[in-house]
């Protein structure tokens, strides 16, 4: 794989910048084609692809594509041990295999994990893809036992998150909450709790899911408990798109349908500015 010496000292930089390795120059990122699709799919928990367009004789078109190859070859070297394969989808060599994995947009990243894929929406820089990727790879839901970690979860303000009670790890109603996790991690947080104390400080009845959207204090409790996974997944569908939203690395090129003609208004502001 042929590397300039521009793009090298690029990755160095920003390497250098969020404390990450220097590229060790061993190849990681391997071409996906219809041939070794299964085998490649087999080897790993999950499956990071760039979906691209021909790499043409144009020297511009060609660093574009060398600095995309060159961010997952780091991202790789990260990740190395934790099971995530990383590969390419020529648009034009492997126009079959892009139609049969539903791919219809060059130059986007996509994520295979079980029966889902997941499309990247973020920053294409190796911190971005790194923190995002470690996110799937996370449990759906995390657990609240403490007060330490309501205070946590409380301090979650600018995106939508959910929280139930549950009886235990085993309650069918907590594993159909998990199950309904799956289909919006890492993008939206999902939290339980099997305490009774927690639940009492987050007033959750057993069995019961609230929902918080982005800036808003008070929940919605979904209605109707206890909930199937299906039901869980409707009601985010039909509530997950917030007024007010943070815009963060991981997920800053996300669109959205509106009643707004597609007029987004964005505010530039710190953190601490009341």
């Amino acid at each position: 794989m042929k590397r300039t010496h521009l793009l090298v000292l690029g990755v160095y930089l920003l390497s250098s910048c969020v404390n990450f390795p220097t590229y060790d120059g061993k190849d990681r990122v391997v071409s996906l084609t219809e041939k070794n699709f299964k085998q490649v799919l087999k080897k790993y928990d999950l499956l990071c692809l760039y979906y691209h367009e021909p790499v043409t004789s144009d020297k511009v078109s060609q660093k574009q594509f060398q600095l995309k190859e060159i961010v997952l070859e780091l991202v790789a070297q990260v990740l190395e041990h934790k099971d995530i394969g990383f590969v390419m989808v020529d648009a034009k060599k492997e126009a079959k295999l892009a139609k049969k994995l539903g791919f219809n947009e060059e130059g986007s990243l996509y994520i295979l994990k079980g029966d889902r894929t997941i499309e990247f929406d973020g920053e294409f820089a190796a911190d971005v893809l790194v923190e995002f990727l470690l996110d799937l790879i996370e449990d759906p839901v995390e657990i609240i036992n403490s007060k330490l970690e309501v205070q946590a979860f409380e301090r979650i303000e600018d995106h939508i998150k959910l929280i139930g009670f549950f009886k235990s790890e085993d309650s069918e109603y907590y594993k159909a909450f998990e199950e309904a996790a799956e289909h919006f991690q890492p993008y939206i947080k999902f939290f339980a709790t099997f305490d009774k104390g927690v639940a009492k400080k987050l007033s959750l009845k057993m069995n019961e899911v609230d929902f918080y959207e982005p800036f808003m204090e008070e929940p919605i409790v979904i209605p109707d408990k206890p909930y199937t996974e299906e039901e869980i997944v409707e009601f985010v569908k039909e509530h997950q798109r917030p007024t007010l939203r943070r815009l963060r690395p991981e997920d800053m090129f996300e669109t959205w349908e509106d009643d707004l003609n597609g007029i987004h208004i964005v505010a530039f502001a710190e953190r601490s500015d009341p």
